[in-house]
């Protein structure tokens, strides 16, 4: 999607505020004319004509007060009309990204996000709001001034037109000369970046490790890479940018109308009073011309602005069924995938053949080296993303076949990277139940083990995130923890909760999820296969496939890739990180929630 097209929806108002603006540029040559013609008046030959002196300037205030009322009326809706499109430029996107999968941003950061809708809209509202109108007077004015100075005299404004022709033809040298290394000179930008951000992020590792000088070379070379390119592109251009400013100076275009002039004057062939036109109009000609840079400039802007915009308008919606079907939650829910796979694009596959059943109440932790499809598989419950083949349902029903707010009420999930809003704490916590009251909030931040933490606070579950509290790792994990458990849902999928947490807070998180998990449908991405010798049951993955399944024991048993995982884990001490690996009974008996790391009641 282009500009064009995300502007359709004001273009008959931009039109008609060029169309205003454009009267307006011809009508500003109105008053410039009249002091040529009152010079007429008052040098004619006998006495002045004093009646004409006075039609003359008022021709001159009148043409001055329409083209202010023009241009204020033009501006007025070319105003009007931006913020219609920004309105509804941003409504679109946020309509679009409401609507697109959630894996969709798993490979987009939030700052291109952010750019579209923040800062590529802005730049659409500066080409809307005032460059079209600025790009309209600076070609329609010049054009008005050149045809009266023919009328004046065709002769002189050929000779005007002479540096004018050689002024622009170097401007346009320099705008081609420019516009072939303007993708290079973006993707020179992107390098500098990239090294400026490495640079500062990894700033106390490469300290930490005394890399800090080699850090700072690497930064300095591409910076100094940046200024070779920029200097190299800059240099093709400068010389015709010069020599085209210096060609349309106002010196040079007095001193061809003065020598032009005084040639056609001397020769008795243009009457000395008609070459005042061409000295105060002719010398004001160039200079909306040399504006023309910055107006194309602003173009071109805001064209790739709205490429990026039209982009996030084009993602891809999560499909939504016609006719929603509702699972039946009834005594729990079973999930099953029956042949699923899935891959980010058609040469990397990342599951293939996955074919596993949760049944209702149960714990299933899924293990694994890094990249082996661990998470990916998780994330199809929430549906992150749709399988490319096979099926995931919930009690019988496709996930496809279920509404997106409906699958949300049935499949909560943790995450080991949690986002909080800039918002206080109660709104973060009551995200996915808007209209819990506040002892529902408190009940679920007790049970998450954050609710003396938020109380210790100066404003309690008033206190804004981000500026007046920021939570560490783990209590925002447990802030996330509170979510779910508010929520309340048959399902719960949890990433790595506490991949990131220190011991203490790990076994607070734990004390949760212990919370969170009793009674539901739980899927356990697990890195510490310590945490997960007592669920119902661990599928092990490699690359994509489920290579074996089983409980702790069968699998150790077994002694395949399971038990060669744990033997390498026991040898490293990961087992003795802080967590205990009993857990709380289930109804049969079975320890079926030591997956989340939990303990039983009496032990805590």
């Amino acid at each position: 999607m282009g500009l064009g097209e995300l502007l359709r929806p004001v273009r008959s108002r931009l039109g008609a505020a060029i169309g205003l603006q454009a009267v307006g540029a011809v009508v500003a040559v109105v008053p410039f004319a009249t002091v040529a013609e009152l010079a007429r008046v008052l040098l004619a030959e006998g006495p002045a004509d004093k009646g004409a002196a006075w039609t003359v300037a008022a021709v001159a205030a009148g043409a001055l007060m329409l083209w202010l009322a023009l241009n204020t009326v033009a501006g007025a809706i070319a105003h009007a009309a931006d913020l219609d499109l920004q309105l509804s430029v941003r409504r679109r996107l946020v309509d679009r990204l409401g609507r697109v999968p959630l894996g969709w941003f798993t490979d987009r950061g939030a700052g291109g996000i952010g750019q579209a809708v923040q800062h590529d809209v802005d730049t659409m509202h500066h080409l809307v709001a005032h460059s079209l109108l600025n790009l309209t007077a600076s070609v329609v004015t010049p054009l008005a001034t050149l045809v009266y100075l023919f009328v004046v005299d065709w002769r002189m404004a050929l000779i005007l037109m002479i540096p004018l022709v050689i002024g622009v033809g170097l401007f346009v040298r320099m705008m081609v000369s420019l516009d072939a290394q303007t993708a290079a000179y973006e993707e020179a930008q992107e390098r500098i970046v990239s090294r400026v951000i490495e640079f500062v992020e990894g700033i106390a590792v490469v300290k930490m490790f005394g890399q800090a000088r080699r850090a700072h070379r690497q930064y300095a070379q591409a910076a100094d890479d940046f200024t070779t390119f920029f200097i190299a592109w800059i240099s093709k251009g400068y010389r015709a940018t010069a020599a085209s400013a210096l060609v349309l100076g106002p010196v040079t275009l007095l001193l061809t109308v003065l020598a032009g002039g005084t040639a056609l004057v001397s020769s008795g062939s243009l009457d000395p009073l008609d070459l005042l036109p061409f000295a105060i109009l002719g010398l004001s000609v160039a200079a909306p011309l040399q504006a023309l840079d910055f107006h194309g400039h602003d173009m071109e802007m805001a064209g790739s602005a709205a490429k990026r915009v039209g982009a996030l308008l084009a993602a891809p919606e999560l499909a939504i069924p016609d006719s929603p079907r509702r699972p039946e939650t009834d005594g729990g829910v079973r999930v099953e995938l029956s042949g699923v796979e899935f891959a980010y694009d058609a040469d990397r596959p990342v599951l293939s053949g996955i074919d596993l059943t949760l049944e209702p109440g149960s714990v299933t932790a899924l293990v694994g080296t890094s990249g082996s499809g661990k998470t990916t598989l998780a994330k199809l419950l929430p549906r992150f993303f749709d399988p490319t083949a096979g099926t995931v349902t919930i009690s019988g029903v496709d996930l496809r076949s279920i509404a997106p707010d409906q699958l949300y009420r049935l499949v909560s999930f943790v995450l080991q990277d949690v986002r909080l809003l800039d918002a206080d704490v109660r709104d973060n916590i009551r995200l996915a139940r808007p209209d819990a009251d506040e002892e529902t909030v408190r009940r679920a931040a007790r049970a998450a083990a954050i609710d003396q933490r938020i109380e210790a606070l100066p404003r309690g579950y008033d206190s804004m995130v981000g500026t007046e509290v920021r939570f560490s790792g783990g209590e925002a994990q447990r802030v996330s923890i509170a979510r779910a458990i508010l929520a309340d849902t048959p399902i719960v999928v949890l990433d790595e909760a506490t991949a990131h947490a220190d011991p203490e807070s790990e076994a607070l998180i734990q004390d949760a999820l212990s919370e969170l998990a009793v009674g539901r449908t739980v899927l356990v991405v697990a890195h510490r296969l310590a945490s997960v010798v007592g669920v119902d049951r661990i599928v092990v993955l490699e690359q994509g496939r489920m290579v074996e399944q089983g409980t702790h024991e069968e699998l150790l048993a077994a002694g395949g890739r399971y038990a060669r995982m744990w033997a390498l884990q026991e040898h490293a001490g990961v087992e003795h990180a802080g967590v205990e690996h009993a857990g709380v009974e289930d109804a049969d008996g079975h320890d079926a929630y030591a997956g989340a790391g939990i303990v039983k009641e009496e032990e805590r």
